[in-house]
């Protein structure tokens, strides 16, 4: 979207020191997102998405306060290593099927 530093004082603050991410998105973002999608918005919907999209932002912002968490640098696989063993013989797989053709399972059409 567009720089918005205009239209607030410090990062996002409005001039009486509250947080106004919804001021960061206007009704001419919207309509030009709502172009990029090919959708047709009446004036009202265009408010009313612009306040939902201010809103995202703040959840976004909350997100920014999240502290990080320590991990564990050297990640080990918890999986057992490969092991070749041997399988069915083509018979023994194709036993239990109820049509086969060629010496492969037949299925049923699909059009």
């Amino acid at each position: 979207m567009s720089d918005t530093s205009e239209s607030t004082d410090d990062a996002g603050e409005s001039p009486d020191g509250g947080d106004d991410a919804a001021a960061a998105v206007d009704a001419e973002e919207v309509r030009h997102v709502a172009d990029l999608a090919r959708v047709r918005l009446a004036d009202d919907e265009v408010d009313e998405f612009a306040a939902q999209f201010g809103d995202i932002l703040e959840y976004f912002e909350a997100l920014d306060e999240v502290p990080e968490t320590e991990r564990e640098d050297d990640l080990v696989n918890v999986m057992r290593p490969d092991e070749v063993r041997d399988g069915f013989s083509q018979e023994e797989a194709l036993a239990n099927a109820e049509e086969t053709e060629d010496g492969f399972f037949v299925g049923p059409k699909v059009s």
